[in-house]
């Protein structure tokens, strides 16, 4: 797809005004009024004006160097990810240009306009959990920027994407809940609107109907956080009605450990009153007293591969600038049994 460039003449012409008055605007320039700068950088925003101009015209000369936006820098999973993808990067010749959303929609918005006025031969990207439109991921996939996704996706089939299978992990989880003689097991479920959350659901739900043990909707609890005070908070919650639930399955580990406390307050003991259960297996989980049980998610691998997705994407669209076959690589769980889930020894 040929892509037009916007000229900040463009803008002036759109909106009758010189040019000289749209690049003071766009510059914030305190001669011109509040009205004239909203007008301009709404339309710039509407018609994707990049104003990198030496970026945009040198768009054909490589760089090797791979953009990479994550949700969060101090999730351990996430930089585990990290790793992977600087291990084949640098060994493939590419420097990492690391962005952080944060968690949030505006900031991801400003990362990849950021790494694409950097020159970047390619983005590797996990969303995050405020995102829920896609405009700005199409805007720069319409430029000829290849993305490769990883554990938090895009769900467009026309992408490549590197996940783990989130579904056998959450059914392992709660089938291993199952056979320590947890009968009435709740889950703390993740954000709604990532397909990881989604996938762990479904995974508790089809290891419960395996068992033919009926879904109590009370016993599954919205986490959208994800933080060890939302994981606390909806764990007292669980724990006041009037049959608390013996066993937790937490979306994440953070979630997980929040359970803990909040257990521990009520005098209740871990595993034999209440067993628990998280997702990724964090550095921490192992420190916790007692150890936490949790999902070990192949992060260093997933970077590995999603880092030699994107070259590989990359190298074939210099060479022959041919339509890239979008692949799905889906990398395996593996439970990590600790004490804070087994009961029977």
């Amino acid at each position: 797809m040929k892509y037009v460039q916007v000229t900040i003449k463009d803008i002036a012409r759109e909106l009758g005004i010189s040019p000289s008055t749209v690049s003071r605007a766009l510059k914030d320039h305190p001669d011109i009024s509040p009205e004239t700068k909203r007008a301009v950088n709404e339309l710039a925003e509407k018609l994707n004006y990049q104003p990198n101009i030496v970026a945009l015209n040198l768009r054909q000369s490589k760089t090797n160097t791979l953009g990479v936006i994550i949700p969060e820098i101090v999730h351990f999973f996430f930089s585990t990810v990290i790793s992977g993808i600087e291990d084949v990067a640098y060994s493939a010749g590419y420097n990492v240009i690391l962005a952080q959303s944060n968690e949030s929609l505006q900031r991801e918005k400003t990362d990849i306009k950021a790494l694409f006025n950097s020159r970047v031969d390619g983005m590797l990207m996990s969303i995050s959990r405020e995102t829920t439109t896609f405009d700005h991921i199409e805007s720069i996939l319409s430029k000829g920027v290849p993305i490769v996704f990883f554990d938090r996706v895009y769900n467009n089939a026309q992408l490549s994407k590197v996940i783990v299978d989130d579904f056998e992990g959450a059914k392992e989880a709660t089938l291993h809940l199952i056979e320590q003689g947890c009968k009435r097991i709740a889950h703390l479920e993740g954000p709604p609107n990532l397909a990881i959350s989604t996938q762990r659901l479904e995974g508790y739900l089809e290891a419960l109907k395996q068992h033919k043990i009926p879904v109590n909707k009370d016993l599954i609890v919205a986490c959208p956080l994800g933080s060890l005070d939302e994981g606390k908070a909806a764990t007292e919650k669980l724990l006041s009605m009037k049959n608390p639930p013996d066993g937790i399955f937490a979306s994440n580990d953070p979630a997980a450990m929040g359970s803990m406390q909040a257990i521990k307050e009520r005098k209740l003991r871990i595993p034999q009153d209440v067993a628990i259960i998280g997702f990724s297996n964090w550095f921490f989980s192992s420190l916790m007293d007692p150890p936490l049980s949790s999902v070990d998610q192949p992060g260093f691998e997933m970077g590995q591969e999603a880092a030699r997705l994107l070259i590989r994407h990359i190298e074939r669209k210099d060479k022959d600038d041919a339509e890239v076959v979008p692949e799905t690589k889906i990398l395996k769980t593996r439970l990590i049994v600790r004490a804070s889930s087994l009961k029977k020894k």
